[in-house]
C-alpha cells in the first residue's frame, strides 16, 4: 500500500469520477485506475461500485475510508514536522540581550537550547534597554531579553524568566563586607563606582537623595566589566543585580532598606508571527530552570 494509492482512493469517491480524481492527484486516469486496482487486489475487496462513468462507495469502502483518511492526515503531519525541523536549521534566531543582564545563566540556557536543536543558528547582540526595544520594533531582532519595567514593555508581549535582587558589591577586605546585609544609610560617604547603564540608576539615586545618603562617584562607566574590575581594584563599591556579578573575588551583600529587585523577561512584538525556530526558543524559555 502506497501513499499515492491512498490519495487516489480518497479523491475518487469525493469527486465521484475517476477523470476528475486523476486531475486533482496530478496523474493520468490510467495511472489512477491502475493504482486503485492494485490496492483492491491487496485489500481483497473493491472499495467502489462502478455505474457507468460514476462511482459509488461499497460497504467495504465506507468501512475503510476513515482509516485511510487517518493515514493520509498522519503522513501530512509528519511531512509538516519534517519541514519545520529543516526550517529550524535554516532560519537563525536573532536574540537581543540588555547589556546589564548577567551572561552566565543565559549562556547555560542557550547551550541547552542549541543541544536540543542541533544545527540551529543563534545570533546574540547586546544593547541598552531603549536600543533593544527599538530593534524589536524595527524587526532587527526576534526576541528581546530585558528588564520588565512597565513603562518600557507596556506595548510588548512579555513572559517572565526570573527575578533578581540588587546587591552591594565590595572589594575584598572592605569593612562593610563583614555585614550580612547593607542599607543605603550604611553607604553614606563611601566611595562609589557608578554604573551608568543601570536602568534603575535614577530610582536609586532619587532614594539616596530623599534619605540624605551622600555617594561620591570616583569612577563611572557604561561597561559592566569595567565597573566590576574597578570595584575589585578598591576604587569603591557598586550596586549590581545579583546574577550580573561575575568577577571572582568580589564580595556581594543584599541591599536592604530599601530592597530593590528587577524582573527579567522575554519581549516580542504583538501580532508578529514567529518562525518555527523562534517558536521553539520561546517554548524552551518557559521550561528552563532559571535561577530563583
Amino acid at each position: 500500500m502506497e501513499m499515492s494509492q491512498i490519495r487516489y482512493v480518497l479523491a475518487a469517491p469525493r469527486l465521484l469520477n475517476f477523470t476528475r480524481a486523476a486531475a486533482e492527484c496530478n496523474v493520468t486516469q490510467p495511472a489512477l485506475t491502475k493504482g486503485i486496482k492494485t490496492l483492491e487486489a491487496e485489500f481483497g475487496a473493491p472499495p467502489f461500485h462502478r455505474e457507468g462513468k460514476h462511482i459509488l462507495l461499497s460497504d467495504f469502502g465506507r468501512s475503510m475510508l476513515p482509516r485511510l483518511q487517518h493515514i493520509a492526515e498522519e503522513a501530512m503531519a509528519t511531512k509538516v514536522l519534517a519541514q519545520n525541523f529543516r526550517l529550524l536549521e535554516q532560519v537563525p534566531v536573532r536574540l537581543g540581550v540588555m547589556s546589564t543582564i548577567g551572561h552566565l545563566r543565559l549562556a547555560r540556557f542557550l547551550s541547552r537550547f542549541e543541544k536540543e536543536h542541533g544545527g540551529l543558528e543563534l545570533a546574540v547582540t547586546e544593547g541598552t534597554l531603549p536600543d533593544i526595544r527599538d530593534r524589536l520594533f524595527a524587526g532587527d531582532i526576534d526576541v528581546g531579553v530585558m528588564t520588565g519595567l512597565q513603562d518600557i514593555v507596556a506595548d510588548l508581549n512579555t513572559a517572565e524568566l526570573y527575578t533578581e535582587r540588587y546587591v552591594v558589591v565590595f572589594p575584598p577586605e572592605h569593612r562593610l563586607g563583614r555585614s550580612n546585609a547593607i542599607s543605603l544609610r550604611d553607604l553614606s560617604g563611601e566611595h562609589y563606582v557608578d554604573r551608568l547603564s543601570c536602568e534603575m540608576r535614577e530610582m536609586v539615586m532619587a532614594v539616596c537623595e530623599e534619605k540624605g545618603v551622600e555617594l561620591y562617584a570616583r569612577f563611572r562607566s557604561e561597561r559592566e566589566d569595567w565597573v566590576q574590575a574597578m570595584v575589585l581594584a578598591g576604587i569603591g563599591f557598586a550596586f549590581m543585580p545579583e546574577y550580573s556579578v561575575t568577577l571572582p573575588g568580589l564580595i556581594q551583600r543584599p541591599l536592604i532598606e530599601p530592597a530593590v529587585e528587577r524582573r527579567i523577561v522575554t519581549a516580542t512584538v504583538p501580532g508578529r508571527k514567529f518562525s518555527p525556530a523562534v517558536e521553539a526558543l520561546m517554548r524552551s524559555t518557559q521550561t528552563f530552570a532559571w535561577p530563583g
